[in-house]
C-alpha cells in the first residue's frame, strides 16, 4: 500500500483537466508551476488518468477523435447560446420600448 497523496482527488482531476485543456500548447512544467506542484507530479497524474480512462472504456480512444467530438459539442453549444443571446436582446429591446412608452404616458 502506497502513502496517501498530499493533494485531494478533486485537485488532481482539475490539474489533469487544466493540462489537457492547454491542448499541447503548454508543458507539464508550465501548468504545474501555475498550480504550485512539480512537473513530474502532474505528468504522473496525467498518465494514471489516461490509463484509468483506457481501462474503463475497454478500448483506446484516439486523442484526435475525442478532441473532434468535444469540438463538435462545443460548437453546437456555442450556436445554441448565440441564438439565446439574440432572443434576450430582442426581449430587452421590447422592454426598453415599453418602458419608454409608459414613461411618456405618465408625464
Amino acid at each position: 500500500m502506497g502513502r496517501q497523496s498530499l493533494y485531494p482527488e478533486e485537485f488532481r482531476k482539475d490539474a489533469v483537466a487544466l493540462y489537457r485543456a492547454a491542448d499541447g500548447k503548454r508543458t507539464y512544467a508550465a501548468v504545474a508551476a501555475d498550480l504550485g506542484i512539480s512537473g513530474e507530479t502532474l505528468r504522473t497524474w496525467v498518465r494514471k488518468d489516461t490509463a484509468r480512462q483506457h481501462g474503463a472504456e475497454g478500448r483506446r480512444v484516439d486523442a484526435g477523435e475525442a478532441s473532434a467530438d468535444e469540438l463538435a459539442r462545443l460548437r453546437a453549444e456555442n450556436a445554441r447560446l448565440r441564438g439565446a443571446e439574440k432572443e434576450w436582446q430582442l426581449e430587452r429591446e421590447i422592454l426598453r420600448r415599453a418602458a419608454a412608452y409608459f414613461a411618456k404616458e405618465v408625464k
